[in-house]
């Protein structure tokens, strides 16, 4: 069977506040979409349905694969959405739209190439369905955002010999397998990514709507209250904030964002020995989110506690040492235990991979600063 391949979903992480797009199977829905919408008391006709297919597409698609052998009708489908006299759809990450606007304008996500997937493929009578792709997320900054990319993709088949679609910049990247994903779940994710992208735009409130009915959609869906949590506190909602975490932790005790949320949350409240409780889960609980190690030993360092801001700035710099990040936290440390001399090697390093982040200008200038001060010599 044919492989096309396909990329990943963001999930973002702020420094006090983690947004996350994730996915996890609620199971076969014995309702209608349409039903369950209902049932979580929200009016479908008020709902933007991101797997939609207007006429056109329906026609587009039917012409496109006729014929009896479902294996050339998925391959005629494929061909004609990626290749360049079809489609000839291109991966954007950051653009998550209906199944519609990416017929329109030829781009998409990982999530919006699986809702035009999955609804054209339904829509010539093959059952495809949304999965989540287990694999090692990957973490980058923007702003004072994280984004955590994640992924997720469309299969078609039954689980034993299952097709499992990529699209996608750059290699195919190790998976740990899959599982499928309800339709309310994919409804509820199209949401929480409008949400998220809303948040990066620096829109609070607009991403505040699309993020409660996100919850509303799929209470279980921990990534959901997490984003929701970040729109509350961005709007100074604090107590709302803590319950979306807890909601989120709720739904996912594992999820080690929800509790880096709760923790710093906590901090910024002055509930210091509860802030510590937090602290101590998350000491136990192995993650791969250098930003969390990041945040972890910045507090350690702040509340005077050199041993543990190193333990965690050293986990972020085993994690990624790629970002200048962790080599400038180093150079911070350093440079707190009066040892500048390391502190400018950390400097050094850090510039070398990127000289204008944020950690990377604060140690240039913290040891600007400390060469110019009295008693020093200044070149």
């Amino acid at each position: 069977m044919s492989r096309s391949r396909f990329r990943v979903l963001p999930v973002v992480v702020a420094s006090l506040g983690c947004l996350a797009l994730a996915c996890v199977s609620t199971g076969p829905a014995e309702l209608s979409l349409d039903e369950q919408i209902v049932q979580r008391g929200l009016d479908p006709a008020q709902l933007v349905f991101p797997a939609e297919l207007t006429e056109e597409m329906r026609i587009w698609v039917e012409e496109l694969t006729s014929g009896s052998n479902e294996s050339a009708r998925m391959n005629a489908l494929l061909r004609g959405l990626l290749e360049a006299d079809g489609l000839d759809l291109k991966y954007d990450p950051n653009f998550t739209a209906t199944a519609a606007e990416v017929f329109e304008s030829r781009r998409a996500n990982c999530l919006s190439f699986t809702h035009l997937f999955v609804a054209m493929a339904r829509a010539i009578d093959v059952d495809a369905y949304y999965l989540e792709v287990q694999r090692q997320p990957r973490f980058d900054r923007e702003g004072d955002l994280v984004v955590v990319w994640e992924h997720v993709t469309a299969g078609f088949g039954p689980p034993h010999s299952r097709t499992v679609l990529e699209f996608a910049l750059g290699p195919p990247l190790a998976s740990r397998g899959s599982r499928v994903l309800s339709d309310i779940r994919a409804q509820s994710m199209y949401y929480s990514n409008r949400g998220a992208e809303r948040l990066l735009d620096g829109d609070v409130e607009g991403a505040r709507g699309w993020l409660e009915t996100a919850v509303q959609l799929d209470p279980l869906w921990a990534q959901a209250w997490l984003n929701l949590g970040v729109a509350r506190r961005r709007s100074g909602d604090l107590a709302g904030a803590e319950e979306a975490y807890l909601r989120a932790l709720d739904a996912n005790p594992g999820q080690p964002q929800a509790y880096h949320n709760l923790y710093s949350l906590l901090r910024l409240r002055g509930q210091r020995d509860a802030a510590s409780e937090i602290l101590g889960v998350l000491n136990k609980r192995s993650n791969r989110d250098p930003f969390i190690s990041l945040s972890l030993g910045d507090a350690s360092l702040e509340d005077g506690q050199q041993r543990e801001a190193r333990r965690f700035y050293r986990r972020a710099l085993n994690l990624a040492p790629e970002l200048a990040e962790t080599h400038a936290a180093m150079g911070l440390l350093a440079l707190a235990m009066d040892d500048s001399a390391a502190a400018e090697r950390w400097l050094s390093k850090a510039e070398r991979r990127d000289p204008s982040s944020a950690r990377t200008l604060q140690l240039r200038r913290q040891l600007g600063q400390e060469r110019d001060s009295p008693g020093t010599i200044s070149e």
